[in-house]
């Protein structure tokens, strides 16, 4: 395969984690995030989590949907905007104390996001 069809898969599958992550955060209030395992979201207030959801579920579709119009540059920006929100996150996870899974899972998202823009900025750019 191609590098091209790798970075699509990295799309992909980014895309499913903050759509999915997104979804969890507009769908179910603060208390049930909590009780879901999520314990950072009791420093936060309901319309804060649902920003994050919505930042999240936009980034998703920005980060598969623009090529297929035509507007491919979107996605590097999007892989960055997300790997900036993710690292909010980190520091968030940092602060807390909570480095195994979500320190190391952040740090993953972010640096897949960073993988994912590199490309599409640079060698491999739609």
């Amino acid at each position: 395969m191609g590098a091209n069809v790798w970075l699509w898969i990295l799309a992909g599958f980014l895309a499913s984690i903050f759509l999915g992550t997104g979804v969890l955060k507009l769908t179910r209030t603060r208390e049930e995030i909590v009780a879901a395992g999520l314990a950072w979201a009791e420093d936060y207030s309901e319309p804060v989590l649902r920003a994050l959801g919505w930042a999240e579920v936009l980034g998703a579709a920005g980060l598969v949907l623009p090529p297929l119009v035509g507007l491919g540059i979107l996605t590097p920006i999007t892989a960055v905007c997300l790997a900036v929100l993710t690292t909010g996150a980190l520091v968030v996870h940092v602060r807390r104390r909570e480095f195994l899974p979500d320190v190391l899972r952040s740090l993953t998202l972010v640096a897949m996001c960073v993988v994912l823009a590199y490309y599409r900025f640079g060698p491999q750019a739609f």
